[in-house]
């Protein structure tokens, strides 16, 4: 996967991370909030490859 799509992957998984645990938080589900939590975290984290790996495109192009 590229950066762009790790960066675009992971913002939907932080958007709909933050939709479950607003709706676990609202119907008193604390399974919903914390896989809200853990899917949030998980789209941080592409976001954060994404970024990664246009870092080292950066470095490689420049050589």
């Amino acid at each position: 996967m590229g950066s762009t799509a790790d960066k675009v992957s992971g913002k939907a998984n932080e958007l709909a991370g933050k939709a479950r645990q607003g709706v676990g938080k609202a119907t008193g589900d604390r399974e919903m909030q914390a896989n809200g939590i853990a899917q949030e975290a998980k789209g941080d984290a592409q976001q954060a490859k994404g970024e990664a790996k246009d870092a080292v495109k950066k470095v490689v192009d420049k050589a």
